[in-house]
């Protein structure tokens, strides 16, 4: 599920829409504006557009601002500047910590807290995957160094880390135009095409990481009464089968990639090429399996109804950066299916430990999301019929 910014704008929603229209326009050249409203609407676990307007009308004006003094520590220590404004949130916290945003007389920045961060590759390492794609012509926010040379550093009791921000719009929505998506995939051949050695591939992406069992998950739902314990019950068979995908084939050598490149992770500069942000959890990934994940998170459209036209652009994009593309088979989506399993499973388990009555709202509406919407065997195999 997509999340509303600490201060939501409906300006930025009315532009994700009419991106998103692009996109739902390839699959039924008769969506209109108005679904395309209520589209996105579903993606941030809203029923209706009204309801994500009175969502924003909420939230607005609700960030938090940091103590003066600890904005002006972040700054000193990563020599951003001096600190012209407050240091305001942007976001609710994420499986890393949470983001920030601090304006000093050099400019504006983002900085991070890095508290719950579990690093696949150490900062080092994905801060030389984020240069190397600069290099090579990708665009994205400057990482920055602290004064001691450190990526990460504590400030307040907090790790921190910290970027110059680039001018860009909104978070994209799946599925993108054929652009966007020939976009994402020429982005991607030039990750892979870097060939940076990595010496596994991403356990997040590997194997099931949580001990328990959805029997017993959905068992704890049920006697919690969670407003989804249903849906958690009938999609069990459906999780069970995706964990079957690619069990019993070798996995293929990874190479040190972005990991998690979906539409969440990307916005449109001015010029229209696509901003890639998101690089702490780098990690190493098969080439094919990172894209047919890509195609599973950029050509899907609402109720797992497959952008051929996406999917083909996407597959186009990567081919004509990398002179080829992986030829690609069911079992190469065993790492995106292993990766959504442990994501159903995680926000399974955070809302029922919610703790407040916000973070229990914001919690129901994820799972409830993500479980009516997960994709089937179905359609990963008509994914694999529009590309190849």
């Amino acid at each position: 599920m997509k999340t509303l910014p600490d201060n939501p704008h409906l300006h930025h929603l009315r532009q994700q829409a009419k991106e998103l229209l692009a996109g739902l326009r390839e699959v039924d050249p008769t969506v209109t504006l108005a679904d395309a409203q209520t589209t996105l609407a579903g993606q941030y676990g809203f029923r209706t557009w009204p309801e994500l307007k009175a969502e924003v009308d909420r939230m607005h004006g609700r960030a938090d601002t940091a103590d003066p003094s600890l904005a002006r520590a972040v700054a000193d220590r990563f020599g951003l500047g001096t600190v012209v404004g407050p240091m305001r949130s942007l976001a609710r916290p994420d499986d890393i910590g949470r983001r920030w945003s601090i304006t000093t007389d050099r400019g504006r920045f983002t900085v991070r807290t890095m508290d719950t961060w579990l690093p696949i590759v150490d900062a080092d390492t994905d801060v030389a995957l984020q240069l190397a794609a600069a290099a090579a012509g990708g665009l994205l926010p400057t990482p920055v160094r602290s004064r001691d040379g450190n990526i990460v550093e504590s400030v307040g009791g907090h790790r921190w880390r910290a970027y110059r921000d680039l001018p860009a719009g909104p978070p994209l929505a799946a599925p993108v135009s054929a652009v966007v998506a020939g976009a994402a995939g020429d982005v991607l051949a030039t990750l892979h095409g870097l060939a940076l050695p990595v010496d596994r591939v991403s356990p997040w992406h590997a194997r099931r990481l949580g001990p328990a069992s959805w029997a017993g998950l959905s068992g704890t739902a049920t006697a919690r009464q969670a407003p989804w314990a249903g849906q958690l019950a009938a999609a069990v068979p459906a999780l069970e089968d995706l964990a079957a995908i690619g069990r019993d084939v070798p996995v293929p050598d990874p190479v040190l990639t972005h990991n998690t490149f979906g539409p969440a992770q990307t916005r449109l500069a001015p010029d229209g090429r696509l901003v890639v942000v998101g690089w702490e959890h780098a990690g190493g990934q098969p080439p094919a399996w990172e894209l047919a994940n890509a195609l599973l998170d950029w050509a899907v459209a609402p109720h797992s109804r497959v952008d051929a036209v996406g999917a083909r652009a996407l597959i186009d994009g990567y081919r004509q950066r990398a002179g080829g593309a992986p030829t690609l088979c069911l079992a190469d989506f065993r790492g995106a299916a292993t990766g959504l399993i442990n994501y159903v499973c995680e926000q399974v388990e955070a809302a029922l430990a919610a703790g407040t009555a916000e973070d229990r709202r914001y919690a129901d509406r994820s799972v409830h999301h993500l479980l009516t919407h997960l994709p089937t065997r179905t359609t990963l195999e008509r994914l694999l019929d529009a590309v190849t």
